[in-house]
């Protein structure tokens, strides 16, 4: 049976608060990478109910779930205006265009100095979960699945989730359903399509 996007959000909650996913058994001594991937046009679906729904539950448990929620975007605009770069970012564009301003960003952009700046911000030693969102935001600032190798090193035992608009298959990345497929094997599916 298929489930429908809505069916699948249902999903969400339960699936993160079980002792199962928290404790990542059941992995065959692979990493806790999920991926809760969504049609893109259900974007601000899926940000309502992230943020109206399954943050606030997650600190509703019993004990509290220790959380963090990543924006992608937030992140990389925030690194950019700590070093003074956003609005000479922003001016670029409009002048030289999107492979100029890319090209200039990409050595404080790079996916390892990103995972960096997450691993010395979040104390995910002491994290149950680690929630990424923004990817399309950030795109073509940011490859996730790059970004998610820069990861597996640091998050030891603390399942990350990454909400991705578009497909994955459990080999694949494919952002808004539309762009080339970056191959990624080292995630599982949150809630899959079928049951």
């Amino acid at each position: 049976m298929t489930l429908s996007f809505d069916e699948r959000l249902n999903q969400i909650l339960p699936r993160l608060t079980s002792r199962d996913f928290l404790d990542s058994k059941g992995l065959g001594n692979e990493i806790g990478f999920w991926i809760f991937d969504y049609p893109p046009d259900r974007e601000l679906d899926m940000r309502s109910f992230l943020s109206g729904t399954v943050l606030p539950a997650l600190t509703k448990q019993v004990p509290p779930l220790r959380a963090d929620t990543i924006d992608l975007l937030q992140l990389v605009t925030g690194l950019l205006d700590e070093r003074n770069l956003l609005d000479k970012a922003i001016d670029m564009q409009k002048s030289k265009g999107d492979d100029s301003v890319l090209t200039a960003l990409r050595s404080v952009l790079k996916e390892d100095k990103i995972a960096q700046t997450i691993a010395s911000r979040h104390d995910i030693a002491n994290l149950d979960l680690l929630i990424l969102t923004g990817v399309g935001a950030v795109y073509p600032m940011l490859r996730t699945h790059t970004l998610l190798s820069a990861l597996h090193p640091i998050m030891g035992n603390t399942p990350l989730v990454l909400f991705f608009p578009g497909r994955y298959d459990g080999h694949s990345l494919r952002l808004f359903n539309t762009l080339t497929e970056d191959h990624y094997y080292r995630a599982f599916r949150l809630v899959p399509e079928t049951t």
